[in-house]
C-alpha cells in the first residue's frame, strides 16, 4: 500500500507517522506541501503546528498547493487520515463537519489518554471491537471539537463518531471540553478519518502502548 504523508512548515510528526507505516510494511513517502500531484492509496495529514498555528490551527495550511491534491483524492474516493493538526486541516477544508476550539483549560495538554471505541463499522477501527479501551498519547492546545446538535445527531446516526475520551474503565473523562467527549470522527462514506490523539506515537509497547498499531493496521488490510 502506498502512503503519502504531507509535510508543512511546522509539522513535527511526519517521521513518527512514516515509521509507524513502515513497520506495517507500507511504501511510504513524505510529500512537501508545495507538491500538487500525489500518487497514493492513503494520504495522511500528520500532527504538528503547521505555519505556527497562526490565525488559528490549520487556517493557513488549507491554502497550501498540496491541498488541491488532497481534495481531489477525497473526491476520487481515496482514503484520508488526519491526526491532530491533520484533523484540524480536514475541518478547515470542509471535508469533515465541525470545528476546533481552544481546550477548556486554555492549556496545552500532553499525556497518554484512554479512548473508547464507539464504532468499528469502518476500515480504520476494523481490528478493534466496540467499547474496546485503547491508550493513546494526546498533545494539543486546540482539540475541543464542536458541532451543532443537529449535525451531532446525524453523525451518531451515520456512525461517524469513532472514538471518545474516557478513563481506564470506559467512563467519560474529557481532557479538552470536546462535545460529547469526541476524540475521532469520519465522513459519511467512511473514507476520511480524523482523530486528535496520536496513534503513530503508540506503535511499540516499549513506548508505553502499541494500541495505535491496531488502528493504523486497519487502514492497510
Amino acid at each position: 500500500m502506498k502512503v503519502a504523508i504531507l509535510l508543512f512548515p511546522g509539522t513535527n510528526s511526519e517521521q513518527d507517522t512514516k515509521y509507524a507505516f513502515d513497520l506495517l510494511g507500507c511504501k511510504t513517502e513524505i510529500v512537501w506541501h508545495k507538491q500538487t500531484k500525489i500518487d497514493a492509496d492513503l494520504i495522511v495529514l500528520p500532527g504538528g503546528f503547521s505555519y505556527g498555528d497562526y490565525l488559528r490551527t490549520a487556517a493557513i495550511a488549507k491554502f497550501s498547493p498540496a491541498m488541491k491534491a488532497v481534495v481531489q483524492h477525497a473526491k476520487n474516493g481515496g482514503y484520508l487520515l488526519g491526526i491532530c493538526n491533520g484533523f484540524q486541516m480536514l475541518l478547515e477544508l470542509g471535508l469533515l463537519p465541525g470545528a476546533m476550539r481552544r481546550n477548556d483549560c486554555l492549556s496545552f495538554v500532553s499525556k497518554y489518554h484512554h479512548l473508547k471505541v464507539v464504532s468499528n463499522n469502518n476500515k480504520f477501527l476494523s481490528n478493534l471491537n466496540i467499547n474496546d479501551i485503547v491508550n493513546i498519547p494526546i498533545a494539543h492546545g486546540e482539540g475541543n471539537y464542536y458541532t451543532d446538535d443537529n449535525t451531532l445527531k446525524s453523525m451518531h446516526e451515520n456512525e461517524q463518531i469513532l472514538l471518545k475520551y474516557c478513563d481506564v474503565n470506559g467512563n467519560d473523562l474529557n481532557p479538552n471540553g470536546s462535545v460529547d467527549s469526541i476524540a475521532g470522527i469520519c465522513d459519511k462514506n467512511k473514507k476520511i478519518f480524523a482523530l486528535m490523539p496520536h496513534p503513530e506515537r503508540a506503535c511499540e509497547s516499549i513506548l508505553g502502548s502499541d494500541d495505535g498499531m491496531k488502528m493504523l493496521k486497519g487502514l492497510i488490510c
